[in-house]
């Protein structure tokens, strides 16, 4: 039996107007909690990610959609998988306090598959 073919997904984050409302001082707590967002994206079973985009230097403020803030392409086993992955925003803690980090950001995944590369053809 062959293994299954991993779902290529394109997670899509926005940061909210909240995040930016925030005075300079107090952004570490969201950064900190964004570094746990992607290091549990990575840590979750079966998961590859293939790279990470930021827009951070020619995009300023806050989005709304598309184009989306940054990015991680990952490979994933399973819906469920990339389900658990979005949910992570739920479960986050930002600081001390009592916020997610679903406050600060969203969230959308593009699922599909690899777009393979045909080879060319030599005469």
């Amino acid at each position: 039996m062959s293994d299954k073919t991993p779902i290529r997904t394109l997670l899509c984050f926005n940061n909210h107007p909240t995040f930016f409302s925030l005075p300079f001082d107090q952004i570490g707590p969201v950064w900190t909690a964004t570094q746990a967002l992607m290091r549990g994206i990575a840590d979750l079973e079966g998961v590859e990610i293939t790279g990470t985009f930021d827009d951070d230097q020619t995009m300023v403020g806050a989005t709304q959609g598309f184009p989306f803030t940054w990015y991680i392409m990952a490979d994933f086993p399973d819906r469920e998988t990339v389900q658990a992955a979005c949910n992570l925003l739920r479960t986050i803690q930002v600081g001390e306090g009592n916020d997610r980090l679903w406050k600060y950001m969203t969230v959308e995944a593009r699922m599909g598959r690899a777009l393979e590369i045909p080879a060319q053809h030599r005469s």
